[in-house]
């Protein structure tokens, strides 16, 4: 007996679950928001050298004239980054040509650019310049948000484990909505930096938290189910994202737009309940109680609430009373073979998930698409994958499941390698495909881990092992560069960490319709057990394989010394 019978006596997926999940999923619409964000506010528009006295737009009619001032780079289109030292007047006439005009002197831009507002109205590199030599620093603003994430999973997973879920989702909600608005408001690129990264933190914070919130209170069978349906509100949100930059185009008003409701989020968080089990094993006995008495009344089991005692509540979690009394770290995630062998596992798979993921959705801009129509694109194949995981998980377990999503994915990406640049559309169809099946992945390890880590200590694991996610998804823009060196290269990268991590999927333990644990011991107990059980059937398999094998011997013995033409097995006397 155990906690999860006392959800099911309380009504198992009632009413108040389906209101809590609902109220815990609404934010993911804003997450994917916060995530891809870098595609709008930092997109990069057509631009050019500013010419003093010459305010012409980029046109048809203009370019004739900037010819006269601008080289043609390779692909015979103006050049971004240079100008000529001196006016060519003569240029403006000749037919476009890279060769022509090779050998006159040019110059960087030193009096700015001139940028093209058909797709942007204004983003952080047209605002501050981010182009040419300064061209890094627009991937550098994302690596460094996906590095607050990673800040925050490292400080909000060991906080939420000693001061509770609900109070550090409801300041992870009210510090988006301040830093998150405040960000539109930045007077320089440091600043709006710093801003990111705060904001970073408080995502992780919103992410775990609602993770664990929701797998806590809702009964083992329907977590499944419960998990992937969530995730399709963070799906929804990147369609969200792109309706919302394409009516706005402005960077700040869309990072207001996206952060704002984070204030009627930490308004009604405060309706939340704080997760039982772990009132249970911090001493809140009587608090949780309370809790479960309400869960009882609001699914329309009020009988419940004078069967549930203290003491009930009590004996149903003794064990894990027990084990709560000694504070756990993300030390103990490495202490005992069980723990350190799930915790290095998914460490891997976290990260290549992240890792394929981001290098795929964050340079939507490269595939010569109107990015607000790859934005809903991307968005939109994650609602077939995720409903393919949701029966791959419901029929085939988590661990099938998530090695088969990244092997899958690699493929897609490996495939890509060899389609011609000339095939856009085919390329572009392979990288939604694989983006899907990332996004399947993703879907997969959060309700795996959470699955996988015990009560005590299971927000400790979450940010413990999404550090690697987070760095994944700072370490996928930076590879991207790599394609000047080889175009393969970064897909090679992508797809061969998927590989790895596909394969290191398979070593993890089953949890598909197990209970949660609430305690180490559970954990080492269960899958030590099972490896117990594995080994003593492969030895008694092992044993009747060599009794059958001194069984056929033996007849074999006997039957040499049997007459060769007699039929019957009767021995011939000498």
């Amino acid at each position: 007996m155990g906690f999860a019978d006392l959800l099911e006596e309380v009504g198992g997926f009632g009413r108040f679950q389906m209101i809590h999940v609902m109220l815990l999923s609404i934010p993911g619409l804003l997450m994917a928001c916060q995530n891809l964000l870098n595609n709008f506010t930092a997109g990069v528009p057509e631009h050019h050298c500013r010419i003093p006295n010459i305010t012409a737009a980029l046109n048809e009619s203009a370019s004739s004239v900037l010819r006269a001032f601008i080289p043609l780079d390779s692909s015979l289109t103006l050049s971004k980054c240079t100008r000529y030292t001196e006016t060519q007047w003569h240029l403006i006439s000749d037919q476009p040509s890279h060769t022509n005009a090779t050998e006159l002197q040019t110059e960087a831009c030193a009096d700015g650019w001139t940028y093209d507002k058909t797709e942007f109205s204004s983003s952080i590199v047209s605002e501050w310049d981010l182009v040419c030599t300064l061209r890094p620093l627009k991937q550098m603003s994302q690596t460094i948000y996906m590095g607050g994430v990673l800040t925050g999973a490292i400080i909000f997973g060991g906080l939420s484990d000693r001061f509770g879920r609900k109070a550090i989702l409801i300041w992870s909600y009210f510090q988006i909505a301040v830093l998150g608005t405040f960000t539109a408001l930045s007077p320089s690129y440091v600043v709006y930096c710093i801003l990111r990264f705060l904001t970073g933190m408080s995502v992780s914070g919103v992410i775990l938290n609602g993770v664990s919130l929701k797998v806590e209170w809702i009964p083992t069978k329907t977590r499944t189910v419960v998990g992937t349906l969530s995730s399709f509100f963070f799906t929804f949100g990147q369609m969200l994202l792109a309706g919302i930059a394409y009516s706005l185009q402005d960077w700040r008003k869309i990072q207001v737009a996206v952060c704002l409701p984070f204030f009627i989020f930490f308004l009604y968080s405060w309706w939340f309940s704080e997760s039982a089990r772990w009132l249970v094993l911090n001493g809140r006995s009587e608090e949780a109680l309370k809790r479960l008495h309400h869960v009882a009344k609001t699914n329309g089991k009020p009988e419940m609430a004078e069967k549930i005692t203290l003491e009930v509540l009590e004996s149903h979690m003794q064990k894990e009373v027990q084990s709560s009394k000694r504070i756990y770290t993300a030390v103990d995630l490495l202490k005992t073979p069980t723990m350190r062998k799930i915790s290095m596992c998914l460490m891997v798979v976290w990260f290549s998930t992240s890792f394929a993921y981001y290098g795929l959705a964050m340079d939507l801009q490269k595939f010569g698409v109107n990015i607000y129509l790859m934005q809903v694109i991307f968005g939109a194949v994650d609602f077939p994958a995720k409903l393919v995981a949701l029966l791959m998980l419901s029929f085939l377990g988590r661990r099938l499941t998530q090695g088969l999503c990244l092997l899958v994915s690699a493929s897609v990406i490996f495939s890509n390698i060899f389609v011609p640049k000339e095939m856009q559309f085919t390329r572009t169809a392979l990288a939604v495909l694989g983006k899907g099946f990332t996004s399947a992945s993703f879907t997969c390890v959060y309700l795996f881990t959470g699955e996988l880590y015990p009560t005590v200590i299971r927000q400790t694991g979450m940010g413990f092992v999404s550090t690697m996610s987070r760095i994944g998804s700072m370490a996928a823009p930076a590879v991207l560069i790599l394609d000047e060196i080889m175009p393969a290269l970064p897909s090679i990268i992508y797809g061969g960490s998927a590989v790895i991590a596909g394969l290191i999927a398979f070593l993890l333990p089953e949890t598909h319709n197990i209970p949660l644990p609430d305690t180490v011991e559970d954990v080492e107990e269960k899958w030590e057990k099972k490896k117990q059980s594995l080994q003593e059937q492969t030895l008694s398999e092992s044993l009747a394989l060599q009794d059958l094998k001194q069984d056929g011997g033996q007849y074999e013995e006997n039957k040499s010394h049997l007459h060769p033409l007699s039929e019957n097995p009767v021995q011939i006397k000498e």
